[in-house]
């Protein structure tokens, strides 16, 4: 099964960079933990370096995040997906 993704790099408030990587989850099955960690190590297995992970999904008509707690708090600032890869699960 094909999921997108959006693996990005931005700057830290600390210095440095942080990469991260978003996942399309069109819905979740009720275990985010193990779909975000079985996603994050799929994305890391191909290659992409990912520091920060995150699952993205609609609920109530809203864009919703599930995932490390910064990166959730920075999502939520207005964040909407731009797909840039497709990883197979």
């Amino acid at each position: 099964m094909k999921i997108n993704m959006a693996h990005l790099k931005e700057r830290a408030t600390s210095g440095g960079w942080i990469n991260f990587a978003i996942f399309d989850a069109k819905s979740t099955n009720g275990d985010n933990d193990g779909l975000l960690h079985q996603l994050t190590q799929s994305a890391r297995t191909n290659g992409l370096q990912v520091d920060q992970s995150a699952l993205a999904f609609q609920s109530g008509g809203r864009m919703k995040f599930y995932g490390d707690k910064n990166l959730v708090s920075y999502l939520s600032k207005g964040w909407v997906p731009q797909w840039t890869h497709q990883i197979d699960v």
